[in-house]
C-alpha cells in the first residue's frame, strides 16, 4: 500500500549506479528505509538535495510491514532551511541532533510526540540567533521520550545530581558518575527553560564541553549498547570557533 507522511532524513548512501537507500524518521511510521532510483543520474527525476541529512520532507512511500526496505514513490520538502546549510555551527549542531536520534530510536515504533519534538528542535535550529546550548537542551528534553528524565529539583537541599540514579541528592554519591554542584545547576537550568532561551543560560566553553560529555556519559547509562557519538568532538570544536560568549 502507499502511504503520505512527513519526515526527517537520518541517513543516505548511494546503492547501485544511480540509486540512494535513505534512512527517514516518519511521523506515520517511525524509522523506515527506502530506495529511491535516478537521483545520481545526469537528470535526476528527485534532486539528491532533498535528501540530505537534516532535510524535513513529506513523503509518498510503498509501506510493507514485513518488509525492512521499501521504495520511495515522491518526496517533496517540508521546510526549507534558511540558514542551517550556510552556518557551519548550526550545521553542526543539527549532524550532533540528528546522530543523537539516530542512535537511540531503534525498531519502528511510530512515537508521535518524538517525531514533533525532533522537528521543532531542528526548525528553531534553523530560526535562532543563540543556539550554543541547544544540543544540550535537546539531549535532556530526550530524556523524556526515552523515560529517564531527571528526577527531583535542584535546590539548596539538593546540590548534586547523581548520573546513575538519574536524581538530584543531597551529598555527592559514593561513585564517580555524579554532576557536581555548578554542572547540577546547569541541568536544572536546562531542565526548566523553554527551548527557545535555552542560549540565555550563561557557561563558558569548557563548561559546555564538560555538559555535553557529562550528557553523553548518562545516556550511557541509561541506554543499554549506547553506541559512540562521532560528531561531538566535531560540534564541541565548531561551536568554539567564532563562539559569541
Amino acid at each position: 500500500m502507499l502511504i503520505k507522511t512527513s519526515g526527517i532524513v537520518f541517513r543516505t548512501k548511494k546503492y547501485g549506479e544511480s540509486s540512494l537507500i535513505v534512512d527517514i524518521y516518519t511521523e506515520e511510521k517511525g524509522l523506515r528505509s527506502y530506495i529511491i532510483g535516478g537521483v545520481r543520474k545526469a537528470r535526476p527525476t528527485v534532486g539528491a538535495s532533498l535528501l540530505q541529512v537534516l532535510s524535513l520532507v513529506d513523503i509518498v512511500a510503498y509501506h510493507r510491514e514485513d518488509r525492512t526496505l521499501t521504495r520511495l514513490k515522491e518526496v517533496r520538502p517540508s521546510h526549507t532551511y534558511h540558514s542551517v546549510p550556510y552556518d557551519i555551527r548550526k550545521s553542526a549542531v543539527g549532524m550532533f541532533i540528528v546522530e543523537v536520534a539516530r542512535k537511540v530510536i531503534r525498531g519502528q515504533e511510530t512515537h508521535p510526540e518524538l517525531f514533533a519534538y525532533l522537528r521543532d528542535t531542528l526548525l528553531l535550529l534553523d530560526e535562532a540567533d543563540q543556539f550554543a546550548n541547544l544540543h544540550l537542551h535537546f539531549m535532556v528534553g530526550l530524556s523524556t521520550h526515552l523515560g529517564f528524565l531527571p528526577g527531583e529539583h535542584f535546590d539548596e537541599n539538593h546540590r548534586y545530581f547523581d548520573l546513575q540514579a538519574g536524581t538530584f541528592c543531597p551529598v555527592e554519591p559514593a561513585h564517580e558518575h555524579y554532576l557536581p554542584p555548578q554542572e547540577a545547576e546547569i541541568l536544572h537550568a536546562l531542565l526548566t527553560s523553554p527551548m527557545e532561551d535555552a542560549g540565555k543560560i550563561q557557561m563558558s566553553l569548557p563548561l559546555r564541553r564538560k555538559m555535553l560529555n557529562q550528557l553523553i556519559t548518562y545516556y550511557r547509562l541509561h541506554i543499554d549498547d549506547f553506541p559512540t557519538i562521532h560528531s561531538h568532538q566535531i560540534l564541541e570544536e565548531v561551536l568554539g570557533v567564532g563562539s559569541r560568549e
